[in-house]
């Protein structure tokens, strides 16, 4: 391997980690919260692709004009469509599972058929794609043979901007301050006035949302279909438990980590044994520190 294919597989990795790492944040602070394994989060993420689908069928028959636009609005616009149906989903569904695991194991992942069977009475079966915007076509060429595609240049930037917000998010606002009150000890932060089913509802709704992101993300590099999101959930939830339960830095670590190592796997091997590779890593990282790279301290 010379040091350009090795410099490419790389950054195809930084690639394959914005998706993790969009998924996982998601599910790191649902799950770190509620402790809430949310097998409906791939489906999620599949609806912010679709969403960004639609926003750009709409942009190619109402505004063409500003065709070449239509992903600034897409991205936020499949937060905001996430958001509310997580919110929706918690309010309605979710909330009456916890504390009860193996019930909301089942009760998602039923979550995940129907939402699967309903997009494809909607959308089809097939895949669709979106198109590229010509901003974000060709590639940037830093030294002769690299060439790095412009738009996964962007989907890493957006994604670092994305993880800097969530950051400020919870360490630097008094909703964070609340979530991880709630996270540390939920009986006390009842006890002193927080609405602990409130903030349950805003921090699964903020999962929900990242996870659009990602779908609108994964349309710039792939096609969506039903099933897209459930490629990665599994992945996701192996992120979140080998960075940490409700640790945003081990979130961050692990994806980096899994990606770039699956990667280069993939280059030297086959799909599968660069994702059994990958688990077997994970398995025996977890047997020497079964609470993740990144566990939170506690006083025995």
């Amino acid at each position: 391997m010379n040091v350009f294919i090795f410099l490419t597989q790389a950054f195809n990795g930084l690639s394959l980690f914005t998706i993790l790492l969009l998924m996982s944040l998601g599910l790191a602070v649902v799950f770190g919260l509620m402790g809430v394994i949310n097998m409906a989060h791939g489906e999620l993420m599949t609806l912010g692709a679709y969403t960004t689908y639609l926003t750009a069928r709409f942009f190619g028959q109402f505004l063409q004009g500003w065709m070449d636009y239509y992903l600034l609005i897409a991205i936020p616009l499949a937060f905001v469509v996430c958001f509310a149906a997580g919110y929706g989903l918690e309010r309605g569904f979710v909330r009456f599972f916890y504390r009860r695991p193996l019930d909301t194991l089942l009760a998602t992942w039923g979550l995940s058929l129907i939402l699967q069977q309903t997009y494809r009475s909607v959308f089809g079966a097939q895949e669709v794609s979106v198109p590229l915007a010509p901003w974000l076509a060709g590639a940037w060429q830093p030294m002769p043979g690299l060439d790095l595609p412009i738009n996964r240049i962007f989907i890493v930037g957006l994604t670092l901007v994305v993880a800097f917000l969530v950051y400020l998010l919870f360490f630097r606002t008094r909703v964070g301050l609340r979530a991880r009150a709630v996270t540390q000890h939920r009986a006390m932060s009842s006890a002193v006035g927080i609405n602990t089913g409130q903030v349950d509802a805003t921090v699964f709704a903020l999962g929900a949302g990242l996870a659009g992101i990602a779908g609108a993300v994964f349309t710039m590099i792939g096609s969506t279909n039903p099933g897209t999101g459930q490629a990665y959930v599994v992945d996701a939830f192996v992120v979140v438990v080998f960075g940490g339960v409700a640790s945003l830095v081990g979130t961050v670590a692990s994806s980096f980590t899994i990606a770039q190592f699956q990667t280069v796997l993939e280059y030297v091997t086959s799909n599968t044994m660069a994702k059994v590779a990958v688990l077997a890593l994970v398995v025996f990282a977890l047997y020497i520190r079964p609470s993740g790279l990144f566990s939170p301290k506690t006083r025995s």
